[in-house]
């Protein structure tokens, strides 16, 4: 009878070879028979061209197609021939293994849940009972003898053999009693029984495969012995916990082992440790040596072969012996491996190198083998557990004790001359059972992990102490649930315990770090992790905390961030190869791979160029494509110190090219490789210098004193290779090398000009050639060019005809250097001085022509005047008096200070030209009435009562100016109360009107802007919380204001006055501020009426804060005449006006933070939309802080003291 999967059917095999099906509730489906002629429903069709007939058959010929099939033989006569059945995981089908009447061997039919048949096996002899199917579906398990060989196959559901491992023992060893499969497919279990003989009780076996890469391995033997009361009566998987297995033996024994997996991989971090894992397959020992290379299992760089299964391996924890290895096999049999020992001739235990693998590293040798005699309290298989070699022939292990409630540790020393160790009395006993244990080398602290998640602290020396593992808080540590992987580690100099449960969740202590963790590794001061989302972590332990890492396991990364990459989907991480970058990865589907994260990269690059180990640094750089530029911005100052050091390391002209050609003035410690450390390294640049300049120029000086021929091209690069290239300099060099005699180490001129047209335009380089007026250097170079020689051979011969002089002057005219080429022609004579004053006005070299020629030479006064006549045109008409002035052109300089209204100018000029008196006060006139219209009063009064004679006009001039004081002093000097009297008075008067007018508008103004400000924001405030609809002007836009004080962002803002702007991009810079205040319109109901009203508050604040000076000059005069009511009337109102506007100030501009710019939105999650959006933002980032101007409250001018006591 057997159940199907979901319990919905039950399948009866009755006596008469016939199968029932019924119901859960015993209802029968149907009733066929077992054997059936037909094949089934999913029976092969066949088109003639696969017949056996039709067959090509070799030399055998075509009588090979009429031989018969020979047939098969009976079932083995330990055969039960019972019919034996199993479901597929989803329960659609289910297989039937039964003997056949006619040929007595067994044959598999597969059925559906209609019990109609759907396929039957091919003939198999020597199938045998066993029968299980794979829970995800793929294939059905049987095992076969074979004539040599006792193997397990693989039927798929079209009967078909698909796939087949062999079983470690001779034919007819033992029989195959049952096969099962774990619930996930991924274990399968082999009960096995030795085949009796008459005297001998037979043992009992079960085995543990798996596969990976296409290859079986036997993983663990458990050896239940011949005794009676071991013998095994059941084994059977757990239907909800995958790797838990269940045994029942005939003495009333439970046994119940609960299966992790495990990566044995030593530590190697020593200077002579090897990076080894082992991988257990049966009696053998894989070892693949990842420092040497990567090989895909299931091939191995060597093996070690025992006499008996392996059941558990242990590397030494000693950093600097960790690729020493200790095994365990199922006979409780202890084998101690050594490298560096020589191997025993006669030891069944041999290392064998991998088959086809040329052995380039050193292989162990068996050292000691002892029996390990169990303790009394315990006799079932896999006693030990949780082998751990942590000192010289010292071991722990953990023991089930005979209360199943506690596990013990056991600490076995192991003597030279000892063949059996004996464990006595356990070191400590634990309450629990111990399932997973974590040691410390560092520290020789051991973690011992129960069963329900508890931490416990163990120290097996100088005396073995065992308490609770806790945290820094002091609460115990406790995994909930328990992990399936613990390690120690040092985070900040804090011991902690670190776990992954079954179900990715990774705990450091007591905390819950992440929740998509597939595996972690430790090494060194990382923590590197592989999550669901198909990415590999490398987090620092250094200088950090719990909290940091669980944010930045929990956050988001940037581009930039060295701690995270991508990988393939289901990577699991194998090792990490010490005093190296590669990280060794598996996947699914077992084959391996090897990635270089950049956070390990650059760490261990940082380590190098700590130690100044350029060579190795700069080959690590180059092979996995790091900027090179981190040379140099690690430490810049430590760099320029060992640059001798580092040319001699680097000791190839083409890696210092390659260096040179690569740096740039970005500094990649701050941009693409940040690092967290604390401390930083002071940059070694001085200020204004460059950092491309530097390092040329330093690494030119080194190669220079080392070796100059060897290193030419790398001197060459050097030059080219500055921000400003010195490409004549290294031009001259290509010429001394071809002056030079050949030297063997030299390179020659032709080799040297040829690497220099690879790095610069060859046009380019023609043309700085040319300008080093070698002419056998610029044929060189034009010779090596694809240049025709029509075209430069005519210009050259040209050239050569002319004075040397003009010569250079007419080179560098051509190359456009035109400062060089004035010096030059200024060399050339008088006789070429026109020719100098047109190329100076042609390219505006006024001021390098006037360093040229000495001052006071005719020639200077020329350059001047052509300079004054420059400046007059531009409209500078003060520099241009200045120009006029200095060449001895007066009458030029007066016009322009005319045009400028300079008038202390104009009367020295007017005086050096001997005006008359007449001459000289029309000319004061003259410009007097032009200082009127700029509202210069005081220079235009100056002019008419010193230079006009005239103090009545120039006094009605300060009159109208206000300036009260000066007409007072010339009233008084002239002798002339009367005009008090007659204009004075009622100029006072007439100004105090128009100041009290003034301030009357301002002010009613200034209270109507306020109040309608407060009516605006109020509605805008409605219109935010949604409480108006269309009942404001622009209600529909009404969701654009997010404050009631804020402005709108750009884009809107943009889109709004996207055609006003337009029309007016061409415009002058004044109109375009002119248009965009006009964007501000105070008409009520604009959509931007509150930044509008907010502008003219300001300018009425600004405007009548600045009265102070003039109010107070006017108060004072209005006192001295005795205008004491009227005075006090303008103070009063004016001290009333700014009162008002101190107090309005705070209501007007409410505090409230500027709008921020947006930072530029790159990444894998940007969109093109966000991009654009961005960098528009970024260019207008300079309007936006203008326009933040009118929310910003204006200051008054406290400082000035205008008021008057005695008028209070």
């Amino acid at each position: 009878m057997s159940w199907s999967p979901d319990q919905e059917l039950v399948l009866l095999i009755t006596g008469q070879q016939t199968l029932i099906l019924m119901t859960k509730d015993f209802e029968p489906i149907a009733e066929i028979p077992i054997h059936q002629e037909d094949f089934g429903e999913g029976k092969f069709i066949t088109v003639g061209w696969g017949k056996k007939e039709t067959q090509f058959h070799g030399s055998e010929g075509k009588q090979a197609a009429r031989q018969k099939v020979t047939s098969v033989q009976p079932a083995m006569h330990w055969d039960d021939h019972r019919p034996r059945v199993t479901w597929r995981g989803d329960g659609q089908l289910f297989a039937v293994s039964a003997i056949c009447p006619e040929t007595g061997s067994r044959k598999v039919r597969v059925w559906n849940r209609e019990l109609c048949l759907q396929s039957t096996s091919e003939p198999v002899d020597g199938l045998e009972q066993a029968l299980s199917w794979k829970p995800s579906g793929s294939l059905i398990a049987s095992s076969q003898t074979k004539p040599n060989k006792h193997d397990v196959v693989f039927f798929e559901k079209n009967g078909l053999l698909h796939g087949e491992f062999t079983l470690p023992f001779a034919k007819g060893e033992v029989q195959v009693r049952e096969l099962l499969w774990n619930s996930d497919s991924t274990v399968l279990a082999l009960w096995l029984q030795d085949n009796g003989k008459e005297d001998i009780k037979p043992n009992t076996y079960v085995q543990l495969w798996v596969v990976g890469n296409y290859h079986w391995y036997l993983k663990q033997s458990l050896h239940f012995g011949n005794e009676d009361e071991k013998k095994v009566l059941s084994v059977m998987w757990d239907p909800e916990i995958s790797y838990r297995l269940h045994v029942v033996c005939s003495g009333w024994q439970y046994l119940c082992y609960d299966w992790t997996w495990s990566t044995y991989c030593s530590g190697g971090n020593g200077a002579g440790g090897q990076t080894d894992v082992a991988v257990i397959d049966g009696d053998k020992v894989l070892v693949t040596s990842f420092d040497q290379s990567v090989v895909p299992p299931p091939m191995c760089t060597f093996h070690m072969q025992f006499p008996c299964a392996v059941n558990h391996v242990a590397f030494y924890t000693d950093p600097e012996k960790s690729s020493d290895f200790a095994v365990l096999d199922a006979d409780n049999t202890l084998y101690i491996c050594r490298y560096g020992i020589d191997a025993d001739k006669d030891s069944n235990v041999k290392a064998v190198p991998g088959n086809g693998y040329k052995l380039l590293t050193r292989m162990p040798a068996l050292e000691k083998k002892c029996r390990v005699q169990v303790p009394s309290c315990t006799t079932h298989p896999l006693c030990f557990r949780h082998l751990t070699w942590v000192a010289d022939y010292t071991f722990l292990v953990v023991i089930q004790e005979a209360n199943a409630s506690q596990s013990a540790v056991y600490l076995m020393k192991i003597t030279v001359d000892e063949q059996t160790v004996h464990v006595h009395e356990p070191s400590v006993t634990v309450n629990g059972h111990i399932i997973s244990v974590s040691y410390s080398a560092k520290t020789k602290t051991c973690a011992l992990q129960t069963a329900n998640g508890q931490i416990w602290k163990y120290v097996w020396e100088p005396t073995p102490v065992l308490d609770s593992w806790k945290d820094k808080l002091g609460q115990d540590v406790k995994f909930q649930p328990p992990c399936v992987q613990t390690a120690i580690v040092e985070i900040n100099g804090e011991e902690s315990v670190l776990g992954i449960t079954d179900r990715s969740r990774l705990f450091i202590n007591n905390l819950l770090v992440a929740a998509n963790i597939t595996s972690f590794a430790i090494y060194d001061d990382f923590l590197l992790l592989t999550t669901h989302s198909h990415t590999c972590r490398c987090m620092s332990l250094r200088n950090t905390s719990l909290k940091d890492l669980e944010a930045d396991l929990n956050g988001t990364s940037n581009s930039n961030d060295e701690t995270v990459r991508k990988v393939e989907r289901g990577s699991r991480i194998v090792t990490v190869v010490p005093q190296d970058t590669k990280v060794i990865l598996q996947m699914p589907r077992g084959n391996l791979e090897t990635v270089h994260h950049r956070a390990l990269v650059l760490a261990q690059i940082r380590k190098w160029l700590n130690s100044c180990l350029y060579r190795e640094a700069f080959e690590c750089m180059r092979k996995l494509r790091i900027n090179l530029n981190l040379l140099y911005d690690h430490n810049p100052q430590a760099f320029l110190d060992n640059v001798d050091l580092f040319v001699r390391q680097i000791d190839s002209v083409n890696y210092i090219n390659l260096f040179l050609t690569e740096i740039k003035e970005e500094d990649v410690t701050t941009t693409m490789y940040p690092t967290h450390s604390a401390s930083s390294v002071p940059s070694a640049q001085k200020s204004g210098a460059k950092k491309v300049d530097i390092i040329c120029d330093v690494m030119r000086a080194a190669m220079e004193k080392l070796n100059p021929q060897k290193y030419c091209l790398s001197i060459l690069t050097s030059y080219v290779r500055k921000t400003a290239p010195e490409l004549e300099t290294a031009l001259q060099k290509v010429h001394e090398l071809r002056e030079s005699p050949p030297s063997p180490d030299a390179v020659s001129a032709e080799e040297a000009l040829k690497y220099l047209l690879f790095l610069v335009d060859v046009n380019e380089l023609y043309d700085h050639s040319l300008g080093t007026y070698d002419f056998d250097l610029v044929i060189m170079v034009a010779e090596k060019s694809q240049k025709d020689p029509k075209e430069y051979l005519p210009f050259l011969n040209k050239l050569k005809k002319m004075e040397t002089n003009y010569q250079r002057y007419t080179i560098d005219k051509h190359l456009k250097r035109y400062k060089k080429a004035l010096e030059h022609l200024s060399k050339c004579g008088p006789e070429h001085f026109i020719e100098f004053l047109n190329f100076v006005k042609d390219q505006n070299l006024y001021t390098e022509a006037l360093k040229l020629h000495p001052v006071g030479s005719s020639e200077y006064k020329a350059i001047n005047d052509v300079y004054g006549e420059h400046l007059y045109s531009r409209q500078h008409f003060e520099q241009a008096g200045l120009a006029f002035a200095r060449c001895g052109s007066l009458e030029k300089a007066l016009d322009a200070f005319v045009a400028c209204s300079s008038w202390q100018h104009i009367v020295s000029i007017a005086s050096q030209l001997k005006y008359s008196e007449d001459k000289m006060a029309a000319l004061a006139r003259s410009v007097s009435g032009k200082l009127r219209e700029q509202r210069k009063y005081e220079s235009a009064a100056v002019l008419l009562e010193q230079y006009a004679k005239d103090y009545e006009e120039a006094i009605i001039l300060l009159i109208e100016g206000g300036l009260w004081e000066d007409c007072l002093r010339l009233i008084y000097k002239y002798n002339r109360p009367d005009i008090i009297e007659t204009n004075v008075k009622p100029g006072i008067i007439e100004a105090k009107k128009n100041y009290m007018t003034f301030l009357e508008m301002q002010k009613v103004t200034f209270i109507r802007y306020k109040e309608r400000l407060s009516v605006v924001r109020d509605l805008k405030e409605k219109a935010r919380q949604g409480l108006l609809d269309d009942e404001i002007p622009g209600g529909l836009e009404s969701d654009l204001f997010s404050d009631t004080s804020s402005v709108m962002t750009t884009s809107d803002m943009s889109g709004r006055y996207s055609h006003s702007n337009s029309r007016i991009s061409s415009r002058s810079s004044k109109n375009r501020r002119k248009a965009e205040r006009k964007k501000y319109s105070l008409k009520e109901g604009s959509p931007l009426e509150d930044v509008a009203l907010l502008e003219a508050l300001r300018e009425i604040v600004r405007t009548v804060d600045t009265m102070r000076s003039d109010v107070n000059s006017l108060l004072k005069v209005l006192v001295l005449f005795l205008y004491d009511t009227d005075a006090r009337e303008l103070q009063q109102m004016y001290q009333e006006f700014l009162q008002l506007m101190e107090v309005s100030i705070q209501d007007i501009w409410v505090p409230c933070a500027p709008p921020n710019a947006t930072l530029p939105v790159l990444g894998p999650h940007s969109t093109a939309n966000s991009i654009m959006t961005s960098y528009q933002q970024q260019r207008n980032l300079k309007t936006a802080e203008q326009e933040t101007e009118p929310f910003i409250a204006p200051k008054l001018s406290k400082t000035i003291q205008w008021k008057l006591d005695l008028l209070d």
